[in-house]
């Protein structure tokens, strides 16, 4: 299977049809379907590993301010104890079976709404553990190499550049800020080149790279795909631009 890490910007991309989520479907139609799907979301960040060991996980409308639409949303898709289990075991133990607390959230089924609408393939989340720096989030993740061989489609859910403070609330059609283009372009090139040291400590990458990710949280779900990169893996980016001149909407694709 690919591994892929969504962009997956605004909330309201789950009820919307528009050139983001057009992509996403069609790369549900490209790919075998998977066994089940393993999640990292930018929006489960804890201070601890945790995986969802749900039969059937709730759907979490961890937001405020949308319309009842967006609420209503539900995404069924049955969980998976056995893969919760498999994580566990390839992460060498100590992971936290999550049966009760969480589910998924809104980084995951606003994506996958559109990936497999049906809601019939088993999804279960990875937790992003706060307290660890960004190398050892792509280490840890080299870990989960072999799903990829065993039919699990591993996908991260974040954004590249993902700065609120600097978001054109209500300003239509604005033009993504220097800052997030380059800081974007810089991390395409090293994608490519198989460049991912910088990548995974990438504070050291200077302001650009402060401005893009002020917060770790929506950057280190794409640490979790391209740790999972072998040499003869094509990068390719089905999605590219921006929302509200602050959020790249990148879609990177390994595989």
């Amino acid at each position: 299977m690919p591994a892929i890490f969504f962009g997956h910007g605004n909330p309201m991309n789950a009820i919307q049809t528009n050139v983001y989520t057009n992509a996403w479907a069609e790369i549900g139609r490209s790919i075998p379907n998977p066994k089940a799907v393993l999640s990292i979301s930018a929006h489960w960040y804890i201070p601890e590993v945790a995986v969802t060991a749900m039969e059937q996980p709730r759907t979490i409308h961890d937001f405020g301010g949308f319309p009842q639409e967006l609420f209503d949303v539900k995404y069924p898709a049955p969980g998976s104890p056995e893969l919760a289990a498999r994580v566990n075991e390839l992460i060498g133990g100590g992971v936290k079976l999550d049966s009760t607390d969480w589910g998924l959230d809104h980084g995951t089924w606003s994506v996958l709404c559109h990936v497999f609408p049906d809601a019939d393939i088993p999804v279960v989340q990875l937790s992003i553990d706060e307290t660890q720096p960004s190398e050892w989030h792509y280490e840890f993740a080299k870990r989960l190499s072999s799903l990829r061989d065993e039919g699990i489609l591993i996908i991260g859910s974040g954004n590249l550049v993902h700065n609120l403070r600097a978001y054109g609330w209500g300003t239509k059609d604005v033009e993504p800020f220097d800052w997030a283009v380059r800081f974007d372009n810089q991390a395409k090139k090293m994608m490519l080149d198989g460049d991912h040291p910088p990548l995974s400590n990438y504070l050291s990458m200077g302001a650009d790279a402060r401005l893009a990710a002020p917060t770790p949280e929506h950057f280190l779900p794409l640490l979790y795909v391209l740790a999972l990169q072998n040499e003869a893996d094509p990068v390719t980016f089905p999605v590219s631009g921006f929302d509200g001149g602050s959020i790249s909407m990148t879609c990177v694709r390994i595989g």
